[in-house]
């Protein structure tokens, strides 16, 4: 059995810099560089799948992203590359499409890659003022509206003969699956852009989506949702975004609802999700980039006020997201490449920083090895969806409004305005303001408040929603909140069976790995 750790796991931007480095290596050069959707690692090791109307939109989503937030210094010869690829899946009509004969153009319609299509645009209309970008969006919505609205259903036949597409291709059935998934990037589109259309198409999708699926209730029916757990993810933290931006109380209730019930049908205790719903799915593998969508809703959650969901993304990000990362590839065996094939070149050094299907303990699910699925796979797509997660995370460990300086996860982590050293790599939390104003500090739930320690302030501190608030911190000197990192043991729920968590705080210090290889933590003895 391998067990491998990493302790840059508790960085998130060095997590987010290591996964643009993989989307900046995921190029076919056999295929024009089209960037590939698919890895396997195991039992053979190999990039596959080119990918022109899916993958550019995870990757310049999360690429662009992690630039603005975090800073990373991106290949802008990897940021052109998946821009021409994107822009090569609307050269035919305004939808993204995909080939469907590797030579041949794009003309076939999966509509479950609309949502992608408008992550590429609205990143490059939006981090690199791209007017292409932006009318081929627009043009896209006026489609949409077009040829699908008001119907619910695309009028192939006008399709076809106004743009030469061929009939849709088979895919997902239900609308969460499908143009439902769209609703997070027209929200980003339309606060980017302003495009009044944008919004009134996402205003729309919510309807739709809070009549099918997302009922007053929250429970969760794969047959509402569709057995596709990812875009269940993907359309409630979309609606978290909607809800967010038009201030829609209504909307972040039925979210709110949804988290808090349905959601924990298709995840864990510390945000592991699975990947599908079908009986032959019914593994341990589960899918980084649902996670991602996961964190992303507990933040916004958070932010409305709700302190607890803070807690919930930080644990997430500990336990969960950042360990399954792959950073450590000395185990994946390069697979002969006689004919030069560029899929097989450099797989290890290539995937380094990707996100794929792990379990809750490791990279190797026990369930999938019966499957004709990979049994380790670091899908090329999922790196962008999950490296995406990361910068918002990135975005929240530290806030500042007109209330003051927040900190809402106890990361190491600096701004312009707060310096933060984490209980989890120094001997307390210390905090450092570098401009004047009121300071909030979350209390994680398993810390009592006044077993707190507050060092380096005049006068006291006191709890207001869970967080300690100090009125007048000091500027440029730290001050010291000293509490013990806690621990405790959960149980975790897996079709692969119950797995216990040992936890120092928000971290895991041990994990039950039922033999599985490629473990991410120690055993539990």
């Amino acid at each position: 059995m391998t067990q491998l750790q990493d302790v840059n796991t508790r960085d998130i931007r060095d997590a987010i810099e290591l996964g643009c480095r993989a989307m900046s290596n995921a190029f076919n050069a056999d295929d024009g560089d089209i960037p590939y959707g698919g890895a396997s690692v195991r039992p053979v090791a190999r990039l596959g799948g080119s990918s022109e109307a899916h993958s550019p939109g995870r990757h310049l989503n999360a690429m662009l992203n992690g630039e603005d937030a975090a800073g990373i210094r991106l290949d802008e010869d990897a940021v052109e590359k998946q821009a021409r690829a994107a822009f090569f899946s609307y050269s035919v009509a305004p939808l993204p499409l995909h080939r469907a004969e590797p030579d041949g153009r794009p003309i076939v319609l999966m509509d479950h890659n609309v949502r992608e299509g408008f992550h590429a645009l609205y990143s490059l209309a939006k981090y690199r003022d791209s007017a292409k970008a932006r009318r081929l969006a627009e043009a896209s919505i006026a489609a949409i509206f077009e040829y699908w609205v008001p119907d619910g259903e695309w009028d192939g036949d006008r399709l076809s003969r106004d743009f030469g597409m061929s009939p849709l291709a088979p895919g997902y059935s239900t609308f969460v699956s499908r143009v439902g998934r769209s609703i997070g990037p027209l929200v980003k589109f339309y606060r980017a852009t302003g495009h009044g259309p944008a919004l009134e198409l996402a205003l729309l999708l919510k309807d739709r989506a809070l009549d099918e699926a997302f009922w007053a209730d929250g429970a969760y029916d794969d047959t509402r949702f569709g057995g596709h757990c990812h875009s269940t993810t993907c359309v409630m933290s979309s609606l978290a975004q909607l809800a967010d931006l038009t201030r829609d109380s209504f909307l972040m209730t039925r979210v709110k609802a949804f988290y808090d019930n349905g959601l924990w049908e298709i995840r864990d205790e510390i945000g592991w999700s699975i990947e599908g719903t079908k009986a032959e799915e019914d593994s341990g593998r589960g899918e980084a980039n649902n996670t991602g969508d996961i964190l992303e809703t507990a933040l916004i959650l958070g932010r409305w006020g709700h302190t607890d969901y803070f807690h919930d993304a930080e644990r997430i990000l500990r336990c969960h997201l950042l360990p399954s990362q792959l950073r450590d590839v000395s185990f994946i065996v390069e697979p002969p490449n006689p004919d030069g094939v560029d899929g097989r070149k450099n797989v290890a050094d290539r995937l380094r920083g990707g996100f794929g299907f792990p379990s809750p303990y490791g990279h190797e699910p026990l369930g999938i090895m019966q499957s004709s699925k990979p049994r380790v796979g670091f899908n090329l797509d999922i790196v962008g969806g999950s490296v995406g997660s990361l910068c918002e995370a990135y975005r929240d460990v530290t806030r500042r409004d007109e209330a003051g300086h927040w900190v809402h996860m106890l990361f190491d982590h600096e701004t312009d305005s707060v310096r933060v050293e984490s209980p989890y790599t120094h001997s307390a939390l210390r905090v450092t303001v570098k401009r004047p104003a009121p300071l909030f500090v979350r209390v994680p739930p398993w810390v009592k408040p006044d077993a707190v320690t507050v060092d380096g302030v005049r006068g006291g501190a006191r709890v207001s929603n869970g967080y300690i608030f100090v009125p007048e911190p000091p500027v440029n000197r730290p001050v010291s909140f000293e509490f013990p990192l806690a621990e405790s043991e959960i149980v975790l729920k897996n079709p692969t069976g119950e797995v216990r968590a040992r936890l120092r705080g928000d971290e895991v210090t041990a994990m039950d790995n039922l033999g599985a290889d490629l473990t991410f933590f120690d055993p539990i003895d």
